[in-house]
């Protein structure tokens, strides 16, 4: 099972070390952010199972922060941890998509329920009801039939290449973050499968070149985006 990651964003040192071990002891890999703005950096650069958000805090309060993951559309389930326990605030918690809202002071084996409860509501395969038939340029991709077709030409796909390409179309326009997209596929980081992974990036990027319009475009640093025409987005079939 892979570890699970929770960014914590909290400017009470002792309270923000405290969360820190006892969220690693209970196994969870956990990263610490003593104000809104290092916390939402970082959850741009990494990804994260959930978030535990203060309320209180300086630059971006928890309220903003929500706000931003919103506008930004990043989907990583959050809760609040606060001192802040008026009716209007745990409201408005709710309304940003919090997925529990929790003051302090709090029982930690309480928390522990919490957050096993949420990361298992989250933990279900997140493209079990994903398209499986996407529409790219002059290509027909068939993820269940594992073929990569042109007017002319028809491509069986390994199983690898079949994966990579549907993790590319479902992020279609966005960047697919390399470290991301190798555990999705291998299902842990490795640098000996990342380089593997790129193997089929190159694989897939040849088959697709015969159309001009479709790119497999390399983000440095990050990942990959595949680059689609705008009027090709809503003409896939989920089968």
């Amino acid at each position: 099972m892979n570890q699970k990651k929770i960014l914590v964003v909290e400017d009470d040192l002792n309270l923000g070390f405290l969360l820190l071990d006892y969220l690693e002891a209970m196994g969870f890999k956990v990263k610490l952010c003593r104000d809104g703005l290092s916390g939402l950096n970082t959850l741009e650069k990494q990804h994260f199972d959930l978030c535990i958000l203060d309320v209180m805090m300086p630059n971006i309060d928890g309220f903003a922060f929500a706000k931003t993951m919103q506008k930004k559309g990043v989907e990583t389930p959050f809760i609040f941890l606060t001192a802040k326990s008026m009716k209007e605030d745990k409201l408005e918690g709710y309304s940003l998509g919090a997925e529990d809202y929790i003051t302090k002071p709090f029982d930690e084996q309480e928390l522990e329920c919490k957050i096993n409860v949420i990361l298992r509501r989250h933990c279900k395969d997140a493209y079990a009801d994903a398209p499986s038939q996407f529409c790219l340029g002059s290509f027909q991709f068939d993820y269940q039939r594992q073929e990569l077709k042109s007017t002319d030409k028809s491509h069986r796909l390994t199983e690898k290449e079949n994966e990579v390409l549907r993790l590319l179309c479902l992020h279609k326009n966005r960047v697919l973050r390399r470290e991301d997209a190798v555990e999705k596929i291998y299902g842990k980081k490795d640098y000996f499968l990342g380089r593997s992974f790129d193997v089929y990036i190159s694989r897939l990027r040849k088959m697709l070149s015969k159309d001009p319009c479709i790119e497999i475009q390399n983000v440095y640093k990050v990942g990959f985006m595949l680059n689609v025409p705008e009027e090709q987005l809503a003409q896939h079939t989920n089968h």
